[in-house]
């Protein structure tokens, strides 16, 4: 008997998670993804770096060569291979080691490998986390049934930004660091976002007017887009629940609630799904 896992093997520890094989390679993999994580953060700490640089820099190598290794198996075991490069975790998975290649001609460019802890969504189906998928597509539903809500919004913010950011520069000027259209429109979106760096500031009593109506209309501007998704994460929640409805055999009352085991009305308990 081969020691050696044949191809179609191979694959399925790779891609599945349904043995105790793939579910030791996947932990395996997001292990040295948690470690390389870990090396970045500290190495970017100026005393650690200065002490354990070199340490810091081999392990870096050592889970890169390891990665890229990994993306190349998952490449070669693909049936679809472009569909593989081109999809979510494909590109995840190739962006997750570049940095460190790109690091040999541009310099902290290895800091990016932080872009692996995208991969640990991975750990939703490692851990049998499945049932969060449904909140996740719950969300999703949501968020795209705002999007044309959220696009006139922000539309509607920027034409505010662009014409305050105008009058700024025509009250202030350059004196007061308005010194162009573009930096006061800067100016206006951290005004308008109550951020307030104070980087730049007015100082005419007309600036400061104006100043003072974009402040208090960014608190009104801030729970738009909550009201927005917060709507329609209702009607979501509803036509789910419309879905999912169930009729009590005994007195015919409509039950939205799918963890529902009684009927609220009669008492009848219902069928097991």
């Amino acid at each position: 008997m081969s020691l050696i896992p044949s191809k179609k093997r191979l694959a399925h520890i790779v891609f599945e998670h349904d043995d105790k094989a793939s579910k030791a390679f996947d932990v395996t993999i997001l292990v040295l993804i948690l470690g390389s994580i870990i090396v970045v953060v500290l190495d970017s700490v100026g005393e650690i770096r200065v002490a354990y640089h070199k340490f810091f820099s081999v392990l870096e190598w050592t889970f890169t060569i390891l990665f890229t290794l990994e993306y190349l198996l998952r490449l070669w075991l693909s049936k679809r291979k472009i569909g593989y490069v081109l999809s979510f975790y494909g590109l995840v998975d190739l962006f997750a080691i570049v940095p460190t290649y790109l690091s040999l001609f541009l310099l902290n460019t290895q800091f990016l490998v932080v872009i692996r802890s995208l991969r640990l969504l991975r750990v939703i189906r490692i851990l049998k986390l499945g049932r969060y998928l449904n909140e996740a597509e719950f969300l999703k539903e949501a968020l795209n049934a705002s999007k044309a809500k959220i696009q006139i919004f922000i539309g509607s913010v920027l034409a505010i930004v662009l014409i305050a950011g105008t009058l700024m520069y025509i009250v202030e000027g350059p004196e007061s660091g308005f010194t162009s259209i573009p930096m006061s429109m800067y100016w206006a979106i951290v005004t308008l976002t109550t951020v307030g760096f104070g980087d730049i500031t007015p100082l005419t009593a007309f600036g400061k007017f104006l100043a003072s109506l974009i402040m208090l209309m960014g608190y009104g501007i801030i729970a738009v887009p909550t009201g927005i998704v917060t709507a329609e994460m209702a009607n979501a929640k509803n036509k789910i629940s419309m879905a999912n409805a169930r009729s009590c055999g005994n007195c015919k009352f409509i039950e939205s609630d799918v963890q529902a085991k009684f009927c609220k009305n009669c008492g009848e308990k219902f069928p097991p799904k």
